[in-house]
Formats: structure tokens, sequence, C-alpha cells
């Protein structure tokens, strides 16, 4: 009986520990092209971005954010605050800081990392200026904080990105010295050549995000990647899945083995889109989930079925 107390006490001690990702990792950074922990050991993050707050508000809690650490094993989630569109952080801001802070402090709270991601396709820089300021104040003592400061760029060249990038970077940094902030790149993070060729200097723990969607993007974006790794450019794939890039489509499985594979040979840190209910391929949840979490198998669509049996087996 004695051996069998012991046993059990030490599987929970044990799980407890596997569970606090953010305590045995803690503040983040950059060597080289590498995201490293803070004893400079490597590093790879892995999880679910949430759909844009202003049209699936109702999965910006605490309890789904419970649920995709404990159930889907994530290290990491992504809450994306969507920018231009009605509901979004142009016309609620206060509406919109309710429901990205409600993720950002149930992440705190569960010890997994958080990206703040400005979820936007266009400039808006005085109001991206003022929503990093107030985060970077509200949690720059936080090792959880990743920002990503322009989800996708679509039209803009890299000049108008790198511009719009180094003024929002400032002030973060002029607050929050230390903690990572990701970076876009144009066409939909699939660019990612062109801040290879000229990036961003003067701030340290940057990396530039690629975005793939498996139906669509195939080798010749790995590769280009690849190249821009070898020029010394740290990535991290802070949104993907693996049907077309409409987010709509049959999975392509092939292709999407072909991407993580890649990813997992390279260390790249990938999260996965998205904890949403439209009526769409890349919305990982049907309209019976549960708002809080506890979804049962049936509630979750094939690629959801998909992302958290990869995520799963990051952390058994």
């Amino acid at each position: 009986m004695r051996t069998l107390f012991f046993l059990i006490v030490s599987v929970l001690i044990f799980t407890t520990l596997k569970a606090q990702v953010v305590k045995q990792n803690g503040k983040l950074k950059v060597q080289g092209t590498q995201l490293v922990n803070a004893k400079g050991e490597p590093i790879v993050l892995h999880g679910m971005s949430f759909g844009w707050h202003n049209w699936w508000p109702r999965f910006y809690n605490a309890g789904t954010v419970k649920w995709l650490r404990d159930d889907w094993k994530c290290s990491v989630v992504r809450a994306a605050m969507g920018v231009e569109p009605d509901r979004g952080y142009l016309k609620d801001s206060a509406g919109s800081l309710n429901k990205i802070k409600a993720v950002i402090d149930a992440a705190i709270k569960e010890d997994i990392y958080v990206i703040i991601d400005w979820h936007s396709h266009n400039i808006n820089l005085a109001e991206a200026k003022t929503f990093f300021r107030n985060m970077a104040t509200a949690y720059h003592s936080y090792p959880n904080i990743i920002y990503e400061i322009f989800n996708e760029p679509d039209h803009e060249t890299w000049p108008e990105v790198k511009k719009y990038s180094e003024e929002v970077i400032g002030v973060i940094r002029a607050i929050d010295k230390e903690n990572i902030i990701l970076v876009g790149s144009p066409r939909w993070d699939q660019e990612i050549q062109l801040p290879a060729a000229d990036p961003i200097k003067g701030f340290d723990n940057l990396m530039y995000t690629m975005h793939f969607y498996a139906g669509t993007h195939k080798q010749w974006l790995r590769d280009k990647t690849d190249e821009a790794i070898r020029k010394g450019l740290p990535i991290f794939v802070s949104e993907c899945a693996g049907m077309q890039a409409t987010g709509d489509g049959p999975i392509d499985h092939a292709e999407w083995k072909k991407f993580k594979d890649w990813m997992d040979e390279q260390k790249i840190s990938w999260v996965a889109w998205s904890v949403s209910d439209k009526n769409e391929s890349c919305s990982v949840l049907y309209p019976t989930a549960d708002s809080e979490g506890n979804w049962k198998s049936s509630d979750i669509k094939e690629w959801g079925q998909i992302a958290k049996e990869a995520l799963k087996n990051y952390r058994n």
C-alpha cells in the first residue's frame, strides 16, 4: 500500500512539474536563430491560436485556456485581437481589451506562454503603438508574454512593414526590454526572404513570423524559409493549418506531415489556427462545443483532432 501511495504521489508531482511550462523555462530569448529558455537551452513551443476575438468572443475565457493547457497540452496560446472589423479594437477598444486580457491573465495563471496578437492585415500605427504601450505596461514583468505586432501584412512592402515595426518595437522596448517580439512580413507572412535580406537592427529578441496553410503552400515555402534561416533569421510559425489558405477545403494530410516534420527538424515553434466554430475546415470546433472547454470528441472537427493529437504528443 505504501509503495502504491508513493507511486501515485510521484506521478502527481511529475505531472504538475511538466505542466509548469513557464516556471521551468523562464523568460525566453533568441540565440542566433533559435528560441531558448532562461538557461540558454533550445525550446520549441506548440499551441493553438484563438480565432478573431470579435467574431468568436465566447471562447476568450479562463476555462478555454485551462482546457487547452490540460487536455490539448498547449505550451502557448495566441490571443488574436481583431483590429478593423465590427467589435474589433478600432471600434471597441475597451471590449477588445477585456477579451484579450482574459486570455492573457488565464495563460499567466496556467503557467503557459501567450502571444498578444495584433490581428490585422493593414498598418494602423498610432493605434498599435497605444495598444502595445498599454500591454507592455501591464505585462512587462511576466515572462509568459510574447508580442506579435502585425499578424499578416498583405500588400504592404517590406520597407513599410519594417518602418512600422521599428516604431512599435521602440514603444514596447521602452517598457519591456526582453520579452520576445514577433515581426510579420509581406504577402501574409510568406515573403520571409525580404526581412532576411534586410532585417531590423538595434533590438534583441526579435523573431519573424511565417504562416502556412498546407493545402496551398508547399515545398517552395519551406525552401524559402530554410534560406532565411541560413541567412540568420529567427523564425516562429505563429499561424498554420492543414487546408487551403482560404481556411476551407480538404485537409492535405501528406503536406501537413511534411510541414510538421520540417518544423520539428528545424526546432521551429508553431501555433495552429484556430479555436472557433465557423463552418469552415480551419475552425477546430463545432457549434456544440462548450464556450469554456470540456470538449467531447464529437465537438471537434477533423483539423481539430489532427492538431490536438500533434500537440499531445509533444507533452506526453
